[in-house]
């Protein structure tokens, strides 16, 4: 009766584990941390969107981020259906200010460049728009530090 017991707790740990939402581990590297964003938004492109907002769709292209600490360049966001995108970075600094942005061409009615201003999430931890970063002129993003284990303060 207790090996069953014992297996059936490995086995809820390890499919816990699996969850989408759990913390992701951390590098081998010290004094970097790994960080998975998260954007809650549809994975679909709206079909309400304006004619207006067409060329901002076209320039978005795939949901992507522009994080500082690899100088703003565009990293693709994973689709997970039918309302999140997410990726995982291994190598955030700990113990500085990072900032990034997500740009979504679902967005591109409420701001010309695609910025999204909600939803986001950094190991889990709601995210607010507190910075600017560069893109098309200054675009709004999110700033955070993030500690050898993976906890995000902002």
């Amino acid at each position: 009766m207790r090996r069953l017991t014992i297996l059936h707790l490995a086995v809820a740990a390890a499919g816990l584990s699996a969850c989408g939402d759990d913390p992701p581990t951390q590098p081998s590297t010290p004094g970097l941390a790994t960080v998975r964003i998260v954007y809650r938004g549809a994975t679909a492109l709206r079909s309400d969107l304006p004619v207006s907002a067409q060329a901002c769709v076209n320039g978005v292209g795939m949901t992507h981020t522009h994080p500082s600490w690899r100088e703003f360049q565009a990293f693709a966001l994973t689709a997970v259906p039918p309302d999140r995108y997410e990726i995982v970075m291994n190598d955030a600094p700990v113990g500085m200010t990072l900032s990034f942005r997500v740009n979504d061409r679902n967005w591109c009615d409420v701001n010309p460049t695609g910025a999204v201003l909600r939803d986001v999430f950094v190991n889990n931890a709601a995210m607010v728009q507190n910075t600017l970063t560069p893109g098309s002129g200054q675009e709004p993003g999110y700033a955070f530090t993030v500690s050898q284990d993976g906890r995000v303060t902002q």
